[in-house]
């Protein structure tokens, strides 16, 4: 199979939303009036950002889904997004189940796929996602990780049923740290694999949150990015975090460490200010998701974790980072 018949077969797709899609130099997109595009970039290496026995659907759903959680922390809409594909060959049945897991939810987003790239080479995803947020005039502008202040509640999104630290669980399942098996199993693999990115909620939350962002590289780590953004600081109450029943079987020390530190989350931690409880609770119910409080923004600059009692817990729950 060359690289033009392997994008013809499972990457080619017309468009509706998108002026000029696939088969172009460049697309073209067009935002609707009183909106900006906002435009963001992931990319996922094998063996870096997950295993080489991921089944290739649920891969094609995590690549395009890391990118819809950046749109959905500021409050966008995703519009289009483009694919950059390296492949050690082509294989067609894993293509189809790639192509099949990123345009299921592409699809159930409205975000088109109108271009990218094929090479030979280390198997390495790299999507760039395009979505449209109000001008701040016509319609709410972008949620910004810059927007929180001294007073305001801290809330962290999560599954109904689940919560932080879930994919870090699964890791340490594969690692051999922790030995979790059955359906308890399944079911934190399939946070690592196939995280919900919470686009609804993103946008439900548009003039409400003062600041926001993902959950990417594990929350102490998130959250001190939107903290020095906003020039703030802010409590973390350890035991309000969600967590699953698997991951609140665990002992307390890996609990903690998943949900602090565990990383691949992407839920939105974001901030409003006090007594808007009620609205942050239905934003939640119109997303189809969950929230719960976790701590409050201070004026002290830092970030200081306490534990039920209000007491400060003592250790280091770095988050991931590429080059440490």
């Amino acid at each position: 199979m060359g690289e033009f018949e392997l994008i013809a077969r499972h990457f080619a797709r017309p468009t509706q939303r998108a002026v000029v899609g696939p088969g172009d130099d460049c697309a073209v997109i067009a935002p609707r009036a009183g909106h900006r595009l906002a435009v963001s970039c992931d990319m996922l290496v094998e063996g870096r950002h997950f295993l080489p026995t991921v089944d290739a659907r649920r891969l094609g759903h995590k690549a395009l889904a890391v990118n819809l959680s950046d749109l959905a922390a500021c409050g966008a809409e995703p519009l289009a997004c483009t694919l950059a594909l390296a492949l050690p060959r082509p294989d067609a049945a894993w293509l189809e189940a790639f192509a099949g897991g990123l345009h299921a939810l592409a699809e159930r987003h409205g975000c088109e796929l109108v271009g990218g790239d094929t090479t030979c080479g280390p198997l390495n995803l790299c999507i760039t996602v395009f979505g449209e947020v109000g001008d701040g005039r016509a319609a709410p502008g972008a949620i910004l990780r810059s927007g929180a202040r001294a007073g305001d509640d801290l809330w962290v999104s999560h599954a109904p049923q689940g919560g932080l630290g879930d994919a870090r669980l699964a890791l340490e399942v594969f690692r051999g740290t922790v030995a979790l098996e059955g359906t308890a199993f399944e079911r934190v693999r399939r946070a690592m694999e196939c995280p919900e990115p919470r686009v609804a909620l993103g946008v439900a939350l548009r003039g409400l949150a003062g600041a926001a962002i993902d959950v990417s590289d594990g929350l102490t780590g998130d959250l001190g990015h939107l903290l020095r953004a906003s020039a703030v600081g802010a409590t973390l109450e350890a035991d309000a975090l969600p967590r699953s029943a698997e991951l609140a079987a665990q002992p307390l020390a890996l609990q903690r460490l998943c949900t602090l530190a565990g990383g691949d989350d992407y839920e939105l931690v974001f901030t409003v200010p006090a007594g808007r409880r009620a609205e942050v609770e239905a934003a939640a119910a119109q997303a189809g998701c969950a929230v719960r409080r976790v701590g409050r923004i201070e004026a002290e600059p830092g970030l200081r974790i306490v534990d039920q009692a209000g007491g400060p817990l003592e250790g280091a729950w770095p988050s991931f980072d590429h080059f440490a």
